[in-house]
């Protein structure tokens, strides 16, 4: 069938990869709000993001309602949400999400993947203070009346920064007003389609040449672990970087 068509098909499953992983981690999320405070997303403001979220990448409503299911049942095992810090090849500083219930398995996991690509896993607070922990909502523009007003009400709840795109609206605030932010939107009767905690990096690292291969290897093989949620580095996003990330 030629090489066009094993292009096309490996794009797809990369691309279901994507999907089941994203699937994975946001029922985690689901699974975690459920237990800390109900299945009732109308009195469970945790449980009602993360159910905003599912939707945003498509997470079929069977898939949301089975890990309500989980969670209330007798199966479910607890999860030990645990941020990880370290270095990875070219002194690239690396955080790692993850939920899990095992932290034993987890943290050798970890250690053996940084090992294996010149990396070292390291204690808590070694790299963390290289990044801002801040709240993005990306909120679609057709669910704001009057953009001016609503750029007040945000900065009045307390957003830093609020940036527009043909489509969307992109609200970032620090880590203490995620919570005020996300009860003015629901105030203002307004979905966000995505809202998340996320780390930003203060710098960026160039890596280059056999550095930059075992980084992207190193993020790669992270992120396919079972226990990571999310995956976040301070490396520069090179054309280099970029292309690897395509062919590895």
């Amino acid at each position: 069938m030629g090489r066009a068509f094993e292009y096309r098909k490996e794009r797809k499953f990369k691309r279901w990869a994507a999907m089941s992983k994203a699937f994975t981690r946001i029922g985690k999320e689901i699974m975690m709000a459920v237990k800390a405070a109900g299945p009732n997303p109308e009195s469970n403001s945790r449980l009602r993001i993360a159910i905003q979220n599912a939707k945003g990448v498509n997470m079929p409503k069977t898939n949301i309602e089975n890990a309500i299911k989980k969670a209330i049942s007798k199966e479910y095992e607890d999860f030990d949400e645990v941020l990880y810090e370290g270095y990875g090849p070219g002194g690239v500083a690396i955080l790692v999400e993850t939920a899990t219930n095992n932290t034993t398995r987890t943290v050798a996991n970890l250690r053996s993947y940084f090992n294996k690509f010149d990396g070292s896993l390291g204690t808590s607070g070694s790299v963390s203070f290289m990044f801002n922990h801040l709240g993005v909502f990306t909120i679609n523009k057709s669910q704001i009346k009057n953009l001016e007003e609503f750029e007040l009400e945000m900065i009045d709840a307390g957003a830093d920064d609020i940036e527009m795109d043909e489509e969307n609206c992109i609200v970032t605030c620090p880590f203490e007003q995620f919570g005020p932010i996300n009860a003015k939107l629901e105030l203002l009767e307004i979905e966000a389609e995505e809202s998340v905690l996320n780390w930003f990096p203060t710098n960026q690292v160039t890596v280059t040449g056999d550095n930059a291969v075992k980084l992207v290897k190193l993020l790669k093989k992270i992120e396919e672990d079972d226990d990571v949620q999310k995956v976040y580095a301070n490396y520069e996003m090179t054309e280099e970087i970029a292309q690897l990330f395509d062919n590895i």
